[in-house]
C-alpha cells in the first residue's frame, strides 16, 4: 500500500527471536533485488519478487519517502541483473496481518542470515504512530540507515 503522491510511510524493526507459529501456516515469497545506484538519500534496484520484476526508484530517509515503482519484463530485468554484482539481497518474505495492517517479515539469507526484520506500511503518518509493537519486534530501526535493504546490500550485517 502506498501513500498519495508517491510517497512510501513504512516503520521497520529488528527482529531477534520470531515466535515459530507465527510463520508455520504462511508461505514465504522468494526476493532477490539489486541495486544499479545506492546514495545516502536516493536508490535505484530491480527486484525479482517470486517471478514479478520490478525497477524501483526510492528517496529520502527515515518515516517517510517518495517511491516510484514500475513493472519490468524478464528478459529486462535479466539484462540488468549482473550490473547489480555485489550490491544484492536474498531474503524470504512472509505477510501477516496485525491490527489492521500488514505487516512483512523478511528473513534473509546468505551472508545477511540470521538477520530477521519487519515492515510495516501505513496511509498516514498518524496512522504509523498510532500502531502498537508486537513484543517479538525487539528494535525500531527505522531511522537507521545501516538497516535500509541497500545498505544491507553494500556493506553486510551492521555492526551491533
Amino acid at each position: 500500500m502506498s501513500a498519495p503522491n508517491n510517497w512510501e510511510i513504512e516503520r521497520k524493526f529488528v527482529v531477534a527471536v520470531l515466535p515459530e507459529h507465527l510463520l508455520a501456516s504462511r508461505n514465504a515469497r522468494r526476493i532477490r533485488q539489486g541495486y544499479l545506484i545506492c546514495q545516502p538519500a536516493r536508490e535505484i534496484r530491480i527486484r525479482d519478487n517470486a517471478g514479478q520484476y520490478f525497477m524501483t526508484v526510492k528517496q529520502g530517509a527515515g518515516l517517510k519517502r517518495q517511491e516510484l515503482e514500475i513493472g519490468i519484463d524478464k528478459l529486462q530485468f535479466d539484462v540488468l541483473w549482473p550490473l547489480t554484482e555485489g550490491c544484492r539481497v536474498e531474503k524470504e518474505r512472509y505477510q501477516l496481518s496485525l491490527s489492521g495492517v500488514t505487516m512483512e517479515i523478511d528473513v534473509f539469507a546468505g551472508g545477511l542470515a540470521p538477520l530477521v526484520l519487519a515492515e510495516v506500511e501505513f496511509d498516514s503518518e498518524a496512522a504509523s504512530s498510532a500502531f502498537i509493537v508486537p513484543e517479538f519486534c525487539t528494535r525500531e530501526v527505522t531511522y537507521d540507515a545501516d538497516y535500509k535493504n541497500a545498505c544491507l546490500a553494500q556493506n553486510g550485517l551492521p555492526l551491533v
